[in-house]
């Protein structure tokens, strides 16, 4: 009696274990912990605070430059016909002052540049996390197809070997010969590779997802396809507007046409106000202050070539925003060809299982009767096993495709998936640093602070 209520204790305890089971992580889940583990991610944006300093650096050279200067110096000299040996010690500090008060635009222009160059680098930063939650459904819906392609072949094998052991159980008693119980053992031998086979890609998968995501998948849930227009014509013109890639290219151009300016600039003269202020070891004083204007008049044709250089790559940044826009346009009709190609699949593989399961049932219970063979049972059951891969690997595809459209529109971002994460702002350090504070001021104190909370 005892035992029996053991038995029974345990029953229960794995009865409540069953109907509680574990929370079932969704693709948001991924997605967000993908975004905070990136490493490309954290990579890139430290490539936009360098580009957000590259504004500043401009913006420094119209300030002023103060230096100081202290120098020593011994001389010692002999006089003749009488030997005698005199020797001096002197010692001079000076501090000097120069201001670039104009210069043709010159340097406001390649400040503009420059913040051209900023927007560029956040519109590439844009683009990396789309890459990186594109990466991260592609992970997840590989190891959910891994997964449910490892269940689909256990469930081969536990089904080709109850057709082994019937063929076993009618070879003793007449019904079928030794070849349809030697056809069955080779079905069996071959389900059992395949099913090593999957687990070998269910490891893979799991490795895959780890490095997208940052950490081990857990159960995961059945993921629904993303939301997306049916009007293609529309979607290409809106990825043409919106899509990161177009955009950094746009601004490249932008940057290309100043710098033209700006090299045309430079043959302008320029006005600098200078001075300085020296103090000898006797205490005497020297006190100096002027201004100098002036300009290059031959400088062995390097200027004109700097403009012709300019002009040369702001066609090629105008080229490449054309090459842009119609590789997005051609990456949107892709897109939707290949969900369109997906959701024929899965319509298909539905109609495909319908039909296979019911000639599987059919198949069985004729086989039963004599009316078939043991080959036909298991080419039947082969079938609907196909129909039923072909319907896992459709509906993963689909869930992908409706994402890579999302991806082509510049639309697979955090805030547009609303993940509820703490996104990076990237004007946040632009707004600390592009008025180039100096190294001890409050600003440039709490500019070393964000950036040592950075790197911890």
């Amino acid at each position: 009696m005892t035992f029996l209520r053991t038995i029974m204790a345990a029953c229960c305890v794995a009865a409540l274990a069953a109907a509680t089971p574990l929370r079932a992580e969704n693709l948001a889940d991924a997605l967000r912990d993908a975004y905070h583990n990136s490493g490309l991610l954290d990579q890139n944006r430290a490539l936009l605070r360098a580009a957000d300093e590259d504004v500043a650096q401009s913006l420094a050279a119209l300030r002023p430059i103060i230096s100081w200067q202290a120098q020593a110096s011994y001389a010692a000299t002999s006089a003749r016909p009488v030997e005698s040996l005199t020797d001096n010690v002197s010692g001079t500090i000076s501090l000097s002052a120069n201001l670039l008060l104009a210069d043709g635009g010159a340097s406001a222009l390649a400040t503009e540049a420059q913040k051209e160059l900023v927007l560029q680098t956040r519109e590439s930063l844009v683009q990396v996390e789309q890459q990186v939650l594109f990466r991260a459904v592609d992970a997840y819906m590989a190891v959910r197809r891994a997964s449910e392609f490892l269940a689909l072949r256990q469930s081969n094998v536990r089904v080709i070997t109850q057709e082994l052991r019937a063929a076993e159980d009618r070879f003793e008693v007449g019904e079928v010969t030794r070849t349809d119980v030697s056809l069955a053992q080779a079905r069996l031998a071959a389900a059992r590779s395949q099913l090593a086979a999957a687990q070998g890609n269910l490891a893979q998968a799991n490795e895959e997802f780890r490095a997208a995501v940052g950490r081990a998948p857990g159960q995961l849930a059945v993921v629904s396809p993303a939301e997306v227009q049916h009007d293609v014509a529309a979607a290409r013109t809106f990825a043409v507007r919106r899509n990161p890639e177009v955009l950094a290219a746009q601004h490249a151009v932008a940057a290309a046409e100043l710098n033209i300016k700006r090299a045309e600039a430079a043959l302008n003269p320029s006005l600098r106000l200078n001075g300085s202020i020296g103090m000898n070891d006797e205490g005497d004083t020297t006190q100096n202050f002027g201004m100098t204007y002036g300009g290059t008049i031959y400088q062995g044709g390097q200027l004109a070539s700097v403009i012709r250089q300019a002009q040369a790559r702001r066609d090629s940044a105008r080229a490449t925003l054309l090459v842009t826009s119609q590789g997005v346009s051609q990456n949107v009709g892709n897109a939707y060809a290949i969900l369109a190609v997906a959701r024929a699949g899965r319509e298909a593989a539905d109609l495909q299982i319908r039909a296979a399961r019911t000639a599987f049932r059919g198949v069985r219970e004729e086989a039963t009767l004599g009316a078939r063979t043991t080959l036909d049972v298991l080419n039947a059951e082969q079938e609907l096993l196909d129909a039923q891969a072909n319907m896992i690997s459709a509906q993963a595809d689909e869930v992908v495709a409706t994402y890579r459209v999302l991806a082509t529109l510049g639309l697979l971002t955090a805030q547009h998936l609303r993940l509820g994460v703490q996104s990076y702002d990237p004007a946040a350090y632009y707004s600390l640093v592009n008025e180039a504070p100096a190294y001890y001021s409050q600003q440039g104190q709490a500019l070393d602070r964000v950036l040592e909370a950075i790197g911890d």
